[in-house]
């Protein structure tokens, strides 16, 4: 058992189970279609970094994502009546509300530091306008801290998904991005920052053309550059 199933009480069946149930709702319910999803380092620590619009979408890129990945909720979220036991088997971490940023950055490098996906929506909240907003620096300061990779992604049609209308969601997994020759203080995380909002938005804006395609199947998401 890793250390992060000891930490918050999970074990490789229950995250198993959490991951296939909601897994397959995302598919059903958000008419989920995915592309890059070879591109997803398979093992180590890795920091996952995606646009937010729905509260759907932790539940999509984690419930097909080959690998568990942790995402931080806030205990209110994860204390809700059967909602808590599926978060729990789906690997969230729950964050106390007015808990100092301090322990949720504790957590977070821990998250990665144990080999695992830590799973971070960059704007610290949905955004309304159906476009990704700006980007908060959590992601970039894990992985200089902890040395590890930024994965970034990007979801598209999740703005417009509510339980009556089922709007289908597309997601798009980019490739992994090395911050290794930036400096662990303020100002390479904003340097690394810029550069994953700046691959959000790509990403982002690929999916926009592939939607206007019909969403075909089997498309290679571009490489940056």
């Amino acid at each position: 058992m890793k250390k992060t199933d000891y930490l918050y009480g999970y074990t490789p069946r229950h995250l198993r189970i959490g991951q296939a149930t909601i897994g397959n709702l995302a598919r059903g319910f958000g008419r989920v279609r995915y592309y890059g999803i070879e591109n997803i380092p398979l093992e180590g620590g890795v920091v996952f970094a995606a646009n937010h619009f729905s509260f759907i979408d932790p539940l999509a890129f984690g419930g097909i994502c080959p690998r568990r990945c942790y995402f931080l909720a806030k205990t209110e979220v994860t204390s809700a009546p059967g909602l808590a036991q599926l978060l729990r088997f789906f690997g969230t971490v729950p964050v106390r509300r007015g808990a100092s940023d301090r322990e949720a950055v504790r957590k977070m490098r821990e998250i990665a530091r144990a080999g695992e996906m830590l799973g971070i929506f960059i704007e610290g909240t949905r955004q309304k306008t159906g476009v990704p907003g700006k980007a908060m620096p959590g992601a970039a300061m894990v992985a200089l801290q902890e040395n590890v990779p930024v994965f970034p992604a990007a979801v598209r049609g999740s703005e417009s998904w509510k339980l009556w209308n089922f709007h289908p969601v597309t997601l798009a997994w980019g490739y992994p991005m090395d911050f290794s020759g930036l400096p662990a203080n303020s100002k390479g995380y904003r340097e690394a920052t810029v550069e994953i909002e700046r691959e959000i938005y790509r990403l982002w804006t690929w999916l926009g053309e592939v939607q206007a395609q019909g969403r075909p199947r089997g498309l290679t998401v571009p490489r940056p550059g």
